[in-house]
């Protein structure tokens, strides 16, 4: 029978607006289904003992700093901002953008920036400031409220804004001149909850549901049969994780060989495969991969 403190209450915030999407998906793959209406902030989700809460990713990041929440998602760019003391247990990668600094496109930034009266416009107010000081310039700063790139250049010298692809930025003719970080939606717990023993236990397992799936994304399952003559040849140029699974096919007429490959690497490696004797190849995509 499970104790008081083994079913101690996770609580777990999701981030609403761009990032939903994305992370409602990455649960559902894990097997954590989210049961929720349009407009419900109070969700349930498929595993006992969590208390879950829909927040705007800034405010998921103040709940974990201060320890009213244990377990969310945020952005890497938010934490940085906010300076937020929080434990990162795992990148998935998700809503990759780059946090820049860019100029108008025909412009010297280090004359453009050295001026008295130059501004420099973000919402990052304090990795700006930051930027600011380490670069030693003499622009004064002003927080921006969204659309931050039509700013230049009537009302601003120089933007740090992020972007993914660029083209918000070369639209408005604006040019990069720096890249502070990058920026992907993240995993992170209080360090409160990561102090205490049973949620930290059941931190880690929900960190490892949601890693298998990320590594599934990442990989296939390939399966083939070769002859007995030709499989060490086969076996010596699958890139799996440890060892292939081989078994005897019936009536020891060869081998059917199993392994999990980067997903990057399957048109190098089917041609080898089919090469050195390798048949009838099977790519499959699992669902989760725990190694």
């Amino acid at each position: 029978m499970a104790t008081d403190e083994q079913n101690e209450t996770i609580r777990f915030a999701i981030p609403k607006g761009r990032m939903y999407d994305g992370v409602s998906k990455l649960l559902s793959e894990a097997g954590i289904n989210i049961r929720t209406s349009s407009r419900d902030y109070r969700p349930s989700i498929s595993l006992a003992n969590y208390d879950v809460k829909i927040l705007k990713p800034r405010a998921i990041i103040e709940m974990l700093d201060l320890g009213a929440r244990d377990l969310g998602f945020a952005g890497a760019d938010w934490v940085s901002e906010d300076n937020a003391d929080l434990v990162e247990l795992l990148d998935t990668g998700l809503d990759r953008v780059r946090l820049v600094a860019a100029v108008p496109e025909a412009s010297d930034e280090i004359r453009l920036l050295n001026r008295p009266e130059a501004v420099v416009a973000s919402e990052y107010v304090n990795i700006t400031q930051r930027w600011i000081d380490e670069r030693g310039y003499s622009a004064r700063l002003i927080r921006s409220y969204g659309a931050t790139e039509v700013l230049p250049p009537e009302d601003a010298d120089c933007i740090i804004d992020n972007t993914a692809t660029g083209s918000t930025l070369d639209a408005n003719n604006l040019r990069i001149i720096d890249e502070l970080m990058t920026s992907t939606t993240r995993v992170y717990a209080s360090r409160a909850a990561m102090e205490n023993p049973q949620k930290r236990e059941r931190i880690d397992s929900f960190v490892l549901l949601i890693r298998s799936v990320l590594e599934a994304r990442k990989r296939v399952m390939l399966e083939l049969n070769v002859s007995s003559e030709q499989l060490e040849s086969v076996v010596s140029v699958l890139p799996c994780m440890r060892q292939p699974t081989v078994a005897p096919m019936h009536n020891s007429n060869g081998f059917a060989v199993k392994v999990a490959v980067l997903r990057d690497e399957l048109t190098e490696v089917i041609p080898l495969i089919k090469a050195r004797g390798g048949s009838d190849i099977i790519v499959n995509q699992p669902g989760q991969i725990v190694p």
